[in-house]
């Protein structure tokens, strides 16, 4: 999946943190969901404009970020 496709950064939204499809939920907000144990079923449960494909783009969203990161300080 292309995570470009599903995360948008606008300048007035958020403070320009990368968001999911121009909602106002921030990949950190669902990464961090992640990482206090939630669930995909549970995340989609309690917002229901989330789709699974989402969730994936934010993973994809991280997985990216940090492979740049590496790359930039790997010399």
């Amino acid at each position: 999946m292309d995570y470009r496709q599903r995360i948008t950064i606008e300048s007035g939204k958020r403070g320009g943190k990368p968001c999911i499809r121009g909602l106002r939920i921030t990949v950190y907000d669902v990464l961090e969901m992640l990482a206090q144990g939630m669930s995909q079923t549970e995340i989609l449960a309690d917002f229901p404009e989330l789709e699974p494909e989402d969730i994936a783009a934010c993973l994809g969203f991280a997985a990216n970020r940090e492979h740049n990161l590496f790359t930039l300080t790997t010399p």
